[in-house]
């Protein structure tokens, strides 16, 4: 039996469809496929798809469609057309622009897939221009993935034909540092230290966990909040950190995960919207307390491992929070069932296995 040729193409990166991209591109080359990833050259230097034995082609693909659009089908489309000389068998896309890109640049023949991580929150004209973008695309694919159960519906809505619910698994955490060490290099001392891992961007809505922070100032101890990850808001954010007095340090962006949740306390998340994300199930797996918005595929992942409070919801994250540090025994009991929730999730060879009897199901080997 031949091997596939199977590119997957994305977007810019930072986080958790980069690092579910390298966990495909790894299990796919080490069974035997001939694996092509394409996407912006910031995304190999952070996620080495190379070094997972695929090939990597650098391709100026935008996190939103924009006048670099023609420029990355040019360059997918001669990529994707030119492996051994004979093209691909099956693309798989992963954000809404890698797959307006690949659906272009498809070459006949190869089946077309397009996984949908992330929903669309922008509003007036720029949203209608991406609803008719995102319409095309999911009636143009063969198969849509969809990484929560919302954003199924949503595909189902615009018309796509052949839809299916995915998954994105965090690998293994990788074994963190002493807590008390790197509590130390932190400067936390005994103050709880309250975490939240994300992209600094308007979705993750880091101006409720400041608002709440700001009201932290008065518990004894005051809390430490600390956020991981950085973005276009960081200037914006920080300034508002300035305003409230809070102790809400921007860390930037970390490749120390496992080291920051070892020394926290509690994970906070206040996005507008998450799908599968990689940061609250690192959090579970780390065995965390876990406060989270309700919010597209977040109910589904966490289950009765967290607690959940409605988007921008100040008053309900503050008064959660502040129980829970009242309490030591009910923060060890949620992360308790955070680590047992975390326990009934496909690992990633059960989810490479979905996606090589999709990918089979498609390409007929």
């Amino acid at each position: 039996m031949s091997h596939r040729r199977i590119a997957l193409v994305l977007g810019p990166s930072t986080g958790g469809i980069g690092t579910h991209v390298a966990s495909l591109a790894a299990g796919l080359a080490a069974r035997g496929d001939a694996v092509m990833v394409v996407g912006p050259p910031e995304t190999e230097e952070r996620f080495g798809f190379r070094s997972t034995g695929a090939r990597f082609v650098a391709a100026p693909i935008s996190a939103r469609p924009s006048p670099s659009l023609p420029a990355a089908w040019w360059t997918v489309s001669g990529a994707l057309r030119g492996v051994t000389g004979r093209g691909v068998d099956l693309v798989h896309a992963h954000g809404m622009t890698a797959g307006i890109t690949a659906l272009a640049a498809r070459p006949p023949g190869a089946a077309l897939v397009t996984t949908w991580h992330n929903t669309q929150l922008s509003s007036g004209f720029k949203r209608r221009v991406l609803d008719v973008a995102e319409t095309r695309l999911a009636r143009g694919v063969d198969v849509a993935l969809a990484i929560s159960s919302d954003l199924h519906s949503h595909l189902v809505s615009l018309g796509a034909t052949d839809v299916r619910l995915a998954q994105a698994p965090a690998p293994p955490l990788r074994d963190p540092g002493d807590r008390a060490a790197i509590r130390s290099q932190l400067d936390i001392g005994e103050r709880p230290l309250i975490l939240s891992i994300g992209r600094l961007a308007e979705q993750k809505d880091f101006d409720t966990l400041v608002a709440a922070a700001g009201r932290w100032t008065k518990l004894d101890p005051a809390p430490v909040v600390a956020i991981a990850g950085d973005g276009p808001e960081r200037d914006r954010l920080q300034s508002l950190i300035n305003a409230t007095g809070a102790d809400v340090r921007l860390l930037g962006y970390r490749s120390d995960v496992s080291d920051l949740l070892a020394a926290a306390d509690l994970v906070a998340n206040t996005s507008r919207w998450e799908g599968y994300p990689l940061s609250l199930q690192e959090a579970m797996q780390a065995g965390l307390p876990l406060v989270a918005t309700r919010t597209g595929g977040v109910p589904d992942l966490v289950g009765d491992g967290a607690i959940l409070f409605d988007v921008g919801d100040v008053d309900a994250l503050d008064q959660t929070v502040t129980g829970l540090l009242a309490d030591p025994d009910r923060l060890a009991d949620l992360g308790r069932a955070a680590r047992a929730q975390a326990d009934t999730w496909p690992d990633e060879e059960r989810v490479l296995d979905s996606i090589d009897a999709l990918y089979l199901e498609l390409t007929g080997r």
